[in-house]
């Protein structure tokens, strides 16, 4: 009897042992792919059982949280959400999280180990650690100017400080109420469903995740390439440009949308001034493709890296073209494409005296703060100095005197890029500019505009009629 006992409890042990090693088999090695599987609820029960965190602009949150009196017991809401959304992004229990929402999505869930002293002891009990806040650095004065700047057409507005690398506006429009697809059930899938439907892409953050061809503030590259390689060493002689121009290996002749006789043999200065293709054509074919790329990546021109910290689209200056295909670069045309976030770090970098800082939109959340950090030093102070010249000089007697501010330095340079199959489109009016108060040296901010679907004749367009003034409301309400 006793031998049989012991058979009895072995066996006993031996499945005792056996489930044991089920267990540890499905919590611990098999729980990724539970964890994984969209079956699973218990991970969007857990995440939506208690408030997020909020997101912070000027000290107030633009977001906060809903009872649902549901399974998943609170849902994300949103204030001023069409205003924010390029900022926040939105979090869906249906659909995800994009941006901020996503970036910083462990910090707002409470689900970042550096919340808790006592990870540890939270992994045993289970417990969970409220969501923590997430500061922005967006000035909401900024923020609110550039959306009423834009109004109801289709565009984007980026500014930053250019002496910190702080984005202080971020706007995209058309935009939508991130709150209309936050939750779950028919309202939400019908919003969701529309959005996409949309023509107008109001979803598209177009001033983070949208390249446009840049037009004519790409000359601010072109010229800075000049003058940092020594192809122009004064901006006041003439630089043996014709026009028209005709384009190296080409039958095409590049030519000015001004009927002036100008851009004949124009220095850079005028050139500059009054945006003549031909000078900027013949100019990027003299400083070569390797000094041009040099300088765009300088920028953070092909930088896929870029994140603010959400990821920003890869702003493009191509590495492989013929002489033609780079005169015609050189004006920010043929494959050149920019997010507007990228060239306003064109502007910022002029009037920082050279020097980008990193851009960045979050400012702190409870476990780390973003501290100033330079992104490149893209061109020595003489270069920047003189630059800072001729876009002053565009404002003040160019092309962009729409984004002129009484008591303050304003430098800007407007552009035309074309649109649309033989350039049949309606072109994207761009302006970039900075500024700072006249009894200060330090730039208070830079700004990029682009509207897409200008109601303007080209020569408006051009002569800084749409995206300057929206510009100037930006610039004023930092300043």
């Amino acid at each position: 009897m006793t031998r049989h006992g012991r058979h009895a409890a072995a066996f006993c042990l031996l499945l005792l042992l056996a489930l044991l090693l089920g267990a540890t088999r499905v919590q611990v090695l098999d729980s990724p792919s539970y964890d994984g599987n969209p079956a699973n609820r218990r991970l969007a029960i857990t995440r939506y059982a208690q408030p997020r965190g909020d997101i912070l602009v000027g000290g107030h949150a633009v977001t906060g949280s809903r009872a649902t009196h549901s399974q998943l017991k609170y849902v994300r809401t949103y204030t001023d959400g069409p205003l924010y959304a390029p900022v926040t992004g939105f979090v869906s229990q249906t659909y995800g999280a994009t941006l901020l929402e996503a970036a910083e999505d462990d910090v707002l869930a409470g689900t970042a180990a550096q919340l808790t002293a006592l990870p540890l002891w939270n992994a045993v009990t289970r417990e969970q650690q409220p969501g923590g806040d997430v500061t922005t650095t967006i000035d909401p004065a900024a923020q609110r100017a550039a959306y009423r700047g834009l109004g109801g057409r289709k565009g984007a507005v980026a500014a930053l400080d250019p002496a910190t690398g702080r984005i202080l506006a971020l706007v995209s429009t058309p935009s939508y109420d991130p709150g209309d697809i936050a939750g779950t059930g028919p309202a939400a899938t019908s919003a969701w469903s529309g959005l996409l439907a949309d023509r107008d892409q109001p979803m598209v953050n177009r001033a983070l995740r949208q390249t446009y061809p840049p037009g004519s503030t790409f000359k601010t590259v072109t010229a800075i390439a000049a003058l940092t390689s020594g192809t122009i060493t004064d901006v006041d002689e003439p630089t043996d440009s014709p026009d028209p121009y005709p384009l190296p290996g080409s039958t095409t002749r590049l030519t000015n949308e001004s009927s002036t006789e100008a851009c004949r043999d124009a220095s850079l200065r005028i050139a500059y001034q009054i945006s003549c293709n031909t000078v900027f054509g013949k100019l990027g074919d003299d400083v070569g493709l390797k000094a041009m790329a040099d300088t765009a990546e300088a920028f953070g021109f092909n930088d896929p890296a870029l994140r603010i910290p959400s990821r920003a689209a890869t702003s493009v200056f191509d590495t492989d073209m013929d002489r033609a295909q780079l005169a015609l670069s050189s004006i920010g045309q043929y494959d050149t494409a920019a997010t507007p976030l990228q060239m306003a770090m064109v502007a910022a970098a002029v009037a920082n005296g050279g020097t980008l800082m990193q851009p960045h939109l979050v400012d702190r959340t409870p476990v780390a703060t973003t501290y100033d950090s330079v992104y490149r030093q893209v061109m020595n102070g003489a270069v920047a100095a003189e630059m800072q010249d001729l876009m002053t000089a565009v404002v003040t007697d160019g092309t962009g005197r729409r984004a002129a501010i009484p008591g303050a330095v304003v430098g800007g340079k407007t552009g035309t890029a074309q649109n649309g199959e033989n350039n049949r489109g309606t072109p994207f009016a761009w302006f970039i500019s900075w500024a700072r108060p006249k009894v200060s040296g330090t730039p208070a901010v830079a700004v990029a505009v682009v509207v897409e679907d200008a109601a303007a004749n080209r020569a408006d367009i051009s002569g800084g009629g749409v995206a300057a003034p929206i510009a100037r409301a930006v610039m004023r309400a930092v300043l």
